[in-house]
């Protein structure tokens, strides 16, 4: 590109610097809009995803015996159900090739009692250690099931902090530290208390092994469910596809005895709404980009009309086409560059400002999600207008004859 065609392009822009600012204005606002809907829409998409994570099953792979099997549409027992055991869960931990927590759960339900206290219905989980840190429970006294309860069929219980509450009233949960309950009167030693997600939730956590013992007997056979859980969303699939592999080496006919279930869906459903919205928002801030290249082109074209006289006469004196092209699409790129570092931070400051309001106004930790990708698609996007406006007015200039140019009244 020629160095004095930019310098003549730069200098025509300060000649008429309320038009250069007006024009400019329009692309300031055009990208600033888009910068804050990107940062928005990132911030909104990682708060979903925080949510999501904190609230539902998504980032968990389920392994499930099958313990019916269907014929001609009748349910019959299974002779040769799959049952999971802590040796199991460690071979699953070490196949699986990202961070993960593998744990056994048998649910069930009992009648609880303290001595001669009334009973209390309680659900009862009959789970390995691990359990504790999947459901993030958080201990109030005492300590959780740990790997010599399973390995030992421990009788020990640990109890939720409001069935020990109700178990121990009047006195308060803390005392029933150590002291025997029985589960379906079968004693067990209570070895700690533990605040569950849900504070009402009446729970009691027994070890994996013999926790049929502790649980309402039923005509169909319990096995325990695999949970494994994972540190991030994006790492399900990769997860579920481990065990698979994992359970296909075991037994080549793993699909007839064994469900694996995700709720990966979800997170889909989620991604693709949130993808609309930044479609839907970056198309109508793309209008204001829009806006901003046509002020951009009325400049140009505005200053092709009073410079054509200037243009005939440096083509005359041997500017070539190209050079006369390169001095307006200078001109479009310098505007469009300007107005892009400009908005740009506009738009930051924008984003970070709504998201500010939004957590005043509400409990939701939402802040701007601001990247390098928003930026780079910015600048893109203020270049491509800068470029796409500009050269229409710059292949006019460059296609005048010299000799009608000079003439040019």
């Amino acid at each position: 590109m020629s160095t004095p065609s930019i310098r003549v392009g730069f200098t025509a822009l300060r000649a008429n610097p309320l038009r250069t600012l007006l024009s400019t204005l329009g692309v300031v606002m055009g990208v600033a809009a888009l910068v804050s809907v990107l940062s928005l829409g990132d911030g909104m998409e990682r708060f979903a995803r925080r949510q999501i994570d904190q609230t539902s099953s998504l980032q968990y792979v389920q392994l499930r015996a099958l313990t019916t099997r269907e014929v001609d549409g009748q349910s019959f027992p299974r002779t040769d159900v799959r049952v999971f055991t802590p040796a199991d869960v460690d071979s699953v931990r070490h196949a699986i090739p990202v961070s993960a927590e593998v744990a056994l759960q048998l649910d069930g339900r009992a009648l609880v009692r303290r001595g001669t206290g009334a009973p209390r219905g309680a659900a009862v989980f009959g789970v390995t250690p691990a359990l504790a840190a999947m459901r993030e429970l958080r201990l109030d006294a005492g300590r959780f099931v740990g790997d010599s309860d399973v390995a030992a069929g421990a009788d020990v219980v640990v109890l939720t902090r409001a069935l020990a509450a109700a178990l121990a009233a009047p006195a308060p949960p803390g005392a029933l530290l150590d002291s025997i309950v029985t589960l379906e009167s079968a004693p067990r030693r209570v070895i700690g208390i533990v605040a569950a997600t849900d504070s009402t939730a009446l729970q009691a956590f027994v070890p994996v092994a013999g926790a049929d013992r502790a649980m309402t007997p039923t005509a169909v056979r319990r096995v325990p469910t695999m949970l494994i859980h994972v540190d991030s969303v994006d790492q399900v699939g990769r997860a579920r596809g481990a065990v698979e592999t994992w359970l296909s080496r075991g037994d080549p006919a793993w699909k007839s005895r064994v469900s694996v279930l995700t709720n990966e869906y979800r997170l889909g459903q989620v991604q693709q709404g949130l993808l609309l919205f930044k479609l839907l928002m970056g198309a109508l801030t793309g209008i204001s980009l829009l806006v901003g290249g046509i002020g951009i082109m009325n400049v140009l074209l505005a200053s092709v009309a009073e410079r054509t006289r200037e243009i005939g006469i440096r083509r005359a004196t041997g500017a070539r086409r190209h050079e006369i092209m390169v001095q307006f699409l200078a001109e479009s790129v310098a505007i469009s560059g300007v107005g892009a570092v400009l908005g740009a931070g506009l738009g930051v400051g924008a984003a970070y400002a709504v998201t500010a309001i939004m957590r005043a106004r509400t409990s939701a930790r939402v802040f701007a999600g601001l990247s390098w990708s928003t930026l780079v698609v910015a600048a893109l996007a203020a270049l491509a207008v800068g470029v796409g406006f500009g050269l229409y007015p710059a292949l006019k200039a460059a296609r005048l004859s010299p000799i009608d140019a000079i003439r040019h009244e």
